[in-house]
């Protein structure tokens, strides 16, 4: 999957600033697709040249002008493509593995730093998962919403992050608790 099409998916929802669509990115496409806000700015301006999104100037009295951005037919079109193209499986590229991979060579007290710090990331990102599924369901009960909620594909991707971030926030703690009695059992001796 390319940017591009994850920023069109995110303007499928309206008219987005930059400002806008980074902050949006950062709550409801962050736990799949990490973006930084220049990547954003980049990719926009790519779209719109490349004829996928429009965008408008926006006078403001009391603040810079900003420029709003939308999707226009052929960015539908782009993304109705992409839905329709078969997707390639995930894969791992993660540092931290590479770390843990060779803890018994290298040291493993920064690496059971890591990835305690890790687990503590996981476990807040679970709760600001939570929070938002929350919000889009408001007052209905989950198995409700997902039979008739509107935006049923933000909250799947909501589900998919929390499910991620706890399988994540395990191993990390199992991990680290190994390395840490491997270590201790290792100083007995």
């Amino acid at each position: 999957m390319a940017l591009r099409h994850a920023v069109l998916a995110a303007l499928l929802d309206g008219e987005f600033s930059g400002y806008e669509l980074a902050k949006s990115f950062d709550i409801g496409v962050a736990n799949f697709w990490h973006a930084s806000p220049q990547q954003l700015y980049a990719e926009l301006a790519k779209l719109e040249k490349d004829g996928l999104v429009e965008g408008r100037q926006v006078v403001q009295e009391t603040r810079p002008n900003k420029r709003l951005f939308q999707v226009t037919d052929a960015g539908r079109t782009e993304l109705e493509a992409f839905a329709a193209a078969a997707s390639k499986p995930p894969v791992i590229r993660d540092d931290l593995l590479v770390k843990v991979q060779n803890a018994d060579r290298i040291g493993t007290a920064p690496v059971i730093e890591q990835l305690e710090d890790r687990a503590s990331a996981a476990e807040a990102k679970i709760e600001l998962l939570g929070r938002v599924l929350r919000k889009m369901r408001g007052d209905v009960d989950e198995e409700e919403y997902l039979l008739r909620g509107e935006r049923i594909g933000g909250y799947l991707t909501g589900l998919r992050g929390i499910a991620f971030e706890q399988g994540h926030r395990d191993w990390c703690r199992r991990s680290a608790a190994i390395l840490r009695e491997r270590q201790k059992t290792r100083a007995e001796r």
